[in-house]
């Protein structure tokens, strides 16, 4: 049913991560599909990388952790945002074409009220992509 699961990552928060990574890992066992983890970094020095490149590897020492826990085959992919707080929504749909997910897992959080103004991550990926997205809060 599905051929590659992307799963949004924010290296900066994993903890939060928990029930959206075990999902990925079972639908990705369920159908033998790959899972792609895919970050949103900035070319400046942030709290997780001092560059693009520290965070790639972070990334794919994260990816290679979970395919090792879980069993499951995984990849990553490192795209870039000017602002990641400000275009991750932008950056994600992209990243969902270019990795060829057509099944996106992600966490998300309680809906507050500027939830109602403003749509969540995973709200305006599943408004605008082609992917099924399964939305774990």
């Amino acid at each position: 049913m599905f051929n590659q699961i992307m799963v949004p990552v924010d290296l900066a928060h994993t903890g939060e991560l928990e029930k959206s990574l075990k999902i990925a890992s079972d639908l990705s066992k369920q159908y033998d599909a790959p899972v792609c983890y895919v970050g949103v970094a900035t070319s400046q020095p942030s709290e997780v990388a001092h560059n693009p490149d520290e965070y790639e590897q972070k990334l794919s020492a994260f990816a290679a952790e979970q395919a090792a826990e879980d069993g499951h085959t995984a990849t990553s992919r490192t795209f870039i945002g000017h602002d990641p707080a400000i275009d991750v929504d932008d950056v994600l749909l992209k990243a969902v074409d270019e990795v060829g997910a057509d099944l996106v897992v992600m966490a998300s959080h309680v809906p507050s009220l500027v939830d109602y103004i403003w749509p969540s991550n995973g709200g305006k990926i599943a408004a605008h992509s082609k992917a099924a997205v399964f939305v774990v809060r």
